[in-house]
Parts: C-alpha cells; structure tokens; sequence
C-alpha cells in the first residue's frame, strides 16, 4: 500500500504556518509528514528557514503523523553526535514516530561555520562515517570514536526513544544510491527515478522503504500558479551540481533568471485539474516508491489546497491503491 504525506517547506513559512499546516494535513488524510532542514532559503523571496529541531517539537505536541527530516546533513554544520541526540530526542517526542533523513548537503547551509566544501565523493564517505557514530550513538553506550572524518570522545546519550529512529538516505546518483542500500534503512529522493530505486535495491535495500517528494502549486488559476511556482522555486530546476555549489541566496536568484515558465510548467503540476496532480504522484508509485509527499508552492493558499486534495485527489488515489 503506498502512502502519500505532505512536505512541510521551512524555507517558505514560518514557524507558527507550519505548525498549522501540519494539522491541516492531517485532517485532510495525509499519513505522514516530510520536513526541509536548512539554514537558509534557497531565495530570499521564500523567506523562511527555521530551525527544524524546534519545529519537529512544536509538531509532535499537535501532530500523531511520523515525521521524517528532508533532510539533514550531519557532515559540516552540524556534528553526528548533536544529529544523533537531536533525533533521539525528537523520536521520543513523536508517538507517530520519527524518521531521520540524511544526505551530503548544500553549500548554501553548510559554509555557515567558515568550513571547507569538500568534494561529492568525499561528502559521501563522511556521511557513512556518520551514520556509522548515529547509530553507535542511539545505542545509549558511551562511544569514543577515531575516525577519519569525525572523532567522538566519550560521548552518550540518556535521552532515547523506545527504539532507535530508522536512518534514511537521500540519493541524487546511483553511487549514492547503492550506498544507502548498504547502510540505510530506507532511501529517499525527489525525483521518480526507477534506475535510483534499482540501485539501492541491488545493494542491500531490498523491502526498505523508499521515499519521494514533489513540489505541485494547485490554484484556480493555472496562469497565476505557474507563475507562483515560478516566483518562489525556479531553482528546482536548475540543472547539474549547482544546488550543492551556491553559497548564497542571491546565487540561487542570479542563476535562477535563466528558468523560465515554461520549464516549470513541465514538472510542476500547476492549477486544479486533479488528473494532472494524480498523475505526477503516480509517476513515483510507478518508479517503486512506497511513500510520496507533495508540497505546495507558494503562501496562502494552503487551505484550497487540503481542500483540493481531501476531496479530489486522494479519493481518486485511494482507488488506485494508495492508502
């Protein structure tokens, strides 16, 4: 049964909206919750960023939804063992449960601390290496670790859930891919690629989840949506490495000016034709993945928008076997 949740945007809405947002999406039958870790936006126009830790607090006092983190990079900015006892802490908070999310990064985040950039394959091996000090961590045991990338000295957490919060890694490339097989729990990613599934899979991933997310901005009007998604998240769309690259959110603008509506129009589900939402979620349910969340683009509107999909687009789902 494949389920579909909703993609809180931190860099769009402030603390209180997505608190909100949260509720709204668990009456309008949204079974669980993705949330953005960032330290800044993407653009200034988005406005917001955060600080998720607060956020998934706040959340779990109001929200019996699972939440996963979409996701954070325990590599630079922020040291495995402060990772480790901020999930530890938020899964003993959440009675929906928690789901810990990590990936390599961006620039944009992680420069904050005046630290080199180092390059995707290194980044990888430092995320291994730190899921490998999270999980020794959410052990409850003293752990002193000499690694190549971090060192722990006598640490331990007293704080835990129940049971240790499954690890989930995103993956842009099949290497990142194969490599959450063999470490993670589950994989993540934004894109309906079948290829990534397969590779994750193959090395190790068999029957774990898989999670994707996608970005959609209902409206009566398609013209006015796509212009909205086009105001607030052109940088979707950029291509290559840039979004792991950029330091600043003027960067993101800069480059940013070459997308264009159209280009938007092609990803993007714009407007309130149902048929046209239903089908780009499919697009993951076909490539393999096991749960889907969809975030929408753009402030005020998120009321239409449960509206829209309480009564047109998760019925229709349901019917095709979503739950």
């Amino acid at each position: 049964m494949i389920k579909l949740g909703y993609f809180l945007s931190s860099e769009e809405h402030s603390p209180a909206e997505l608190v909100r947002q949260a509720e709204l999406a668990e009456l309008a039958g949204f079974e669980g919750l993705w949330i953005s870790d960032h330290f800044h936006p993407w653009l200034d126009e988005q406005g917001q960023s955060p600080f998720v830790w607060s956020m998934i607090g706040a959340i779990a006092r109001t929200s019996s939804l699972p939440i996963t983190t979409a996701v954070t990079c325990p590599l630079v900015r922020t040291h495995p063992v402060v990772v480790a006892q901020a999930a530890a802490t938020s899964a003993a908070l959440c009675e929906g449960g928690f789901r810990l999310g990590v990936g390599t990064g961006e620039v944009l985040n992680e420069h904050v601390t005046g630290s080199a950039w180092p390059p995707a394959e290194e980044r990888l091996e430092m995320l291994e290496e730190a899921v490998e000090v999270i999980r020794r961590m959410f052990t409850g045991a003293l752990v002193t670790h000499r690694g190549e990338h971090y060192t722990v000295d006598t640490a331990r957490l007293y704080t835990l859930p129940e049971r240790p919060p499954p690890i989930y890694m995103s993956a842009f490339g099949e290497k990142a891919a194969r490599t959450a097989g063999r470490v993670a729990d589950g994989l993540m990613s934004i894109a309906p690629d079948s290829g990534l599934v397969n590779a994750f899979e193959q090395a190790g991933g068999q029957g774990k989840p898989v999670q994707g997310g996608l970005k959609v901005c209902w409206g009566a009007d398609a013209a006015e949506a796509r212009a909205t998604a086009l105001r607030n998240w052109p940088n979707d769309h950029l291509p290559g490495e840039a979004a792991q690259l950029l330091p600043l959110p003027r960067h993101f603008r800069q480059l940013s000016q070459l997308v264009t509506e159209e280009m938007v129009a092609e990803q993007v589900p714009c407007g309130s034709d149902a048929d046209a939402h239903i089908k780009a979620i499919e697009q993951f349910a076909d490539a393999g993945f096991d749960e889907i969340y969809v975030s929408q683009i753009g402030p005020g509107t998120q009321e239409g928008f449960f509206g829209f999909y309480a009564e047109h687009v998760l019925p229709q789902l349901r019917k095709k076997g979503f739950s």
